[in-house]
């Protein structure tokens, strides 16, 4: 169980399913804000309702696709939201991924999959909101300490959760020289993991 509820806003308007994801949410121990089963309505909705989260059909009635929704959320709202469609063909996910969704759900969907995909949203979302307060200025003037480019560039992909392969990517070096700055961070900020580097920030931006 969630001790502190997540709310969610349902925009679906397929009324058999959107009442079965609202069960699996409860189930889930989330709290369910509101079934939304038009696109033009749907913009009202968030706003008076003010939800953690956006379970997004794609295809939703009204002149507002889901696409339309998601870069207005994106873009006004700053809010996670998560498509749920039945369509999975290579048109319509290219549109998606231009909104940058914070997980994708294909219908039929199971119990774990909506678990799963909202946990992951909802952790994404916070490494956002924390990677955008935690500049390499704040940091150093917190900590007291002075980050090299590439220090700060393995420190913030780690925040993200990229493993090490995509944060020697991010930076244009090799994996080992990721663990090596690695080693270093260690030091400067006084853990001895990944993961307890990672919850250094995430719980005390």
């Amino acid at each position: 169980m969630i001790e502190d509820k997540k709310r969610i806003l349902i925009i679906e308007d397929e009324i058999l399913i959107a009442e079965e994801i609202s069960s699996t949410l409860i189930l889930l121990g989330y709290s369910v804000e509101g079934i939304i089963m038009n696109g033009d309505r749907a913009l009202d909705a968030i706003m008076n309702l003010s939800p953690d989260l956006i379970l997004l059909d794609i295809h939703i009635k009204g002149s507002l696709s889901g696409i339309d929704l998601a870069h207005i959320i994106r873009k006004k709202h700053a809010l996670p939201f998560v498509f749920l469609t039945a369509y999975s063909d290579k048109d319509t996910l290219e549109k998606a991924k231009k909104t940058m969704p914070y997980g994708y759900i294909l219908k039929p969907f199971n119990e774990t999959t909506i678990k799963v995909n909202l946990e992951m949203a909802f952790f994404k979302h916070s490494a956002e909101r924390q990677r955008n307060l935690l500049t390499k200025n704040y940091i150093e003037k917190k900590y007291q300490t002075n980050l090299s480019e590439r220090e700060y560039g393995v420190l913030e992909a780690f925040i993200m959760g990229f493993t090490y392969k995509k944060t020697a990517d991010k930076n244009c070096i090799s994996v080992n020289t990721v663990k090596s700055y690695q080693k270093r961070l260690y030091q400067i900020f006084e853990v001895d993991s990944k993961a307890a580097l990672m919850q250094k920030f995430l719980n005390n931006p």
